[in-house]
């Protein structure tokens, strides 16, 4: 096997094509590479979009600091982070955006003049989802499911986008009251709490948030008992493969109004691409195609 440095993911794009990469753990299905190719082409200029991907290169987090100086080498103008490298990939960089620090987690590093700063548009993204698919929904009282690194992103936008209080529900309580206490050193006291009971909760709430991978091909099923929904509660989903969750599916039987986890998977995208390129991105465009691209099985 060929020393790290002289792996394919690190080979010098060809000329004139600017080159992006994604590091993460099994990241074989992410539709990001697709999204960032199709709009630098429909934008006429070339860009090479490459996985670097943990499992396949059979390395954890502990290569951060050789991926990224052999991309760097290589000439990447910048990378994607997922999962498990978030937080990791944080001491690496020279500087953070204010909403990256905010949140303790990284997904867009962009390399410029020797440098590396690290944005995160996971926040911003969900917003703009949100904003698409639910205009005018409540924001008073919101529950969350789930408070992991997705979940931290989502509590914050809702937060940022008004919610008068969010009740944040995890199966780890610690984890959740850790997120809560984060979000209220940053938004004021009691803006979040740690939730002690779901059914009350849902009953007093204008909307859901379910930021937690039930509901994908691996973990399926019902984030929550479906008889907790109802018509005037609005219900946003993070999972997008696939689209049309068992959750959505529920509440959109109910009358519920819901958002789908796409929007989150296009902005977050459509802000990386504005970050790696200096280009206005044409986000619904993005979303056409992404949308066309998970009707397909097994494309990418």
């Amino acid at each position: 096997m060929p020393p790290l440095a002289e792996r394919d993911v690190f080979a010098p794009a060809a000329p004139g094509t600017m080159l992006l990469g994604l590091i993460g753990s099994g990241i074989a299905g992410s539709r990001s590479p697709a999204m960032h190719v199709a709009e630098a082409a429909a934008q006429g200029f070339a860009l090479e979009y490459r996985r670097i991907d943990l499992d396949v290169l059979g390395l954890g987090v502990e290569a951060l600091p050789q991926l990224l100086d052999h991309a760097q080498a290589a000439g990447y103008r910048g990378l994607n982070i997922t999962y498990p490298a978030k937080q990791a990939v944080i001491p690496l960089l020279d500087a953070l955006s204010d909403e990256a620090r905010a949140l303790g987690a990284v997904n867009t590093v962009v390399f410029e003049a020797g440098r590396r700063m690290g944005h995160n548009t996971d926040a911003s993204g969900f917003a703009a989802g949100f904003r698409l698919q639910l205009p005018g929904a409540a924001m008073g009282q919101v529950v969350q499911i789930g408070a992991g690194g997705a979940g931290a992103a989502v509590a914050h936008a809702v937060l940022s986008m008004g919610a008068a209080q969010l009740t944040i529900f995890d199966m780890d309580d610690t984890r959740a009251a850790g997120l809560a206490a984060n979000l209220n050193a940053h938004f004021g006291p009691g803006r979040a709490v740690a939730g002690p009971a779901l059914g009350p909760a849902i009953a007093a709430a204008h909307g859901l948030v379910h930021a937690t991978p039930m509901g994908m091909a691996k973990h399926p099923g019902l984030p929550l008992p479906a008889a907790l929904l109802r018509a005037d509660l609005w219900v946003a989903e993070v999972v997008y493969v696939p689209i049309d969750t068992a959750l959505l599916q529920a509440a959109r039987a109910q009358g519920a109004r819901v958002a789908d986890g796409g929007g989150m998977a296009v902005y977050q995208a459509a802000d990386a691409f504005r970050h790696f390129t200096g280009r206005e991105p044409d986000a619904p465009r993005m979303r056409q195609g992404f949308l066309a691209a998970i009707s397909h099985p097994g494309l990418t």
